[in-house]
């Protein structure tokens, strides 16, 4: 075979990216692409409704809460289960499930309902690229669009907790919980959900994003506000994961339960320690076990 023809081969299947001397192979479709194939051939009417961002985002809240409220109904009887909690000493009753669950759904029938009835009428199919968006325009834009929200909801937050007419009015339903569990996450006031839901459906469009960047956005966004109400703190919480407190997560927030002039931003801590509103409170059963046991492992050692 002709170098010719094995040029013509190679630069058909991959481009060559060059940084001076140095030459990377990238394959030409995104890592994304085969799965966004298959999601165009077979779910495309589904995808290019407008009532699917409703329905994902609903249904994936539902399944979060699902999974913590089973956890946290097992609990007072699975040790295994309850040394997790932050509070294990507090049960989450029967009469919590019903009363938060029963203010989730009328949220949903009175107000998501007739907003997702309105979209389905009013706004036009979603287009479906061709193309799928690449692995690392996905990921930062997953990233993007939660820096951004988390720096809206600080400030919304902020100014709620510090106008007492807004707190009174708007924010303090939210606060009738100290130690929150996941179905306080949508225990909330018509205006506090319509602005989560309005920044969550805005940001993408804000930063260009993809279709699938921003269902991937919302999903990703209703699991860590699930889980920064879930009363848990597990090793794998993405609290205990990211390095060096960036992330506040359920022991940040439920230090804001505990003390509500503290710990405003939903996600990121670095709004709060910016503010001066940030609180070194950690208040965590399982957190102290652990380190209760890494204390005694390294005396056993030495």
């Amino acid at each position: 075979m002709t170098c010719n023809k094995l040029q013509t081969i190679y630069c058909g299947t991959f481009h060559a990216f060059h940084v001076e001397n140095v030459s990377f192979d990238l394959p030409e479709e995104s890592l994304l692409q085969p799965f966004w194939n298959y999601l165009r051939s077979n779910y495309q009417d589904t995808l290019r409704s407008p009532l699917f961002p409703i329905v994902l985002s609903v249904s994936n809240y539902f399944l979060s809460v699902a999974l913590y409220t089973f956890l946290d109904v097992l609990a007072p009887r699975w040790n295994c289960i309850n040394k997790y909690k932050i509070h294990p000493e507090k049960s989450v009753s029967w009469n919590n499930i019903w009363t938060t669950l029963g203010v989730t759904t009328y949220n949903h029938l009175v107000y998501i309902f007739p907003a997702a009835v309105g979209q389905w009428y009013w706004r036009p199919s979603t287009p479906l690229p061709k193309d799928a968006p690449g692995l690392a325009e996905f990921v930062f834009g997953i990233i993007g669009c939660t820096i951004l929200f988390d720096f809206q909801f600080y400030l919304w937050h902020l100014l709620h907790h510090k106008i007492g007419w807004l707190y009174r009015t708007f924010h303090a339903i939210h606060h009738q919980y100290y130690e929150p569990f996941s179905l306080v996450t949508q225990y909330l006031s018509a205006w506090e959900l319509f602005c989560v839901g309005f920044w969550t459906t805005v940001d993408p469009l804000i930063l260009q994003c993809h279709c699938l960047t921003t269902w991937g956005f919302m999903v990703f966004n209703i699991w860590i506000s699930t889980d920064d109400h879930c009363g848990y703190d597990f090793p794998w919480s993405l609290h205990n994961l990211i390095p060096f407190g960036l992330w506040g997560g359920s022991i940040k927030h439920d230090a804001h339960h505990q003390q509500p002039h503290t710990n405003f931003a939903p996600f990121f801590s670095h709004w709060d320690w910016l503010g001066g509103t940030s609180s070194a409170h950690c208040h965590s059963a399982a957190l102290k076990d652990r380190s209760t046991k890494r204390k005694r492992q390294l005396q056993t050692s030495n």
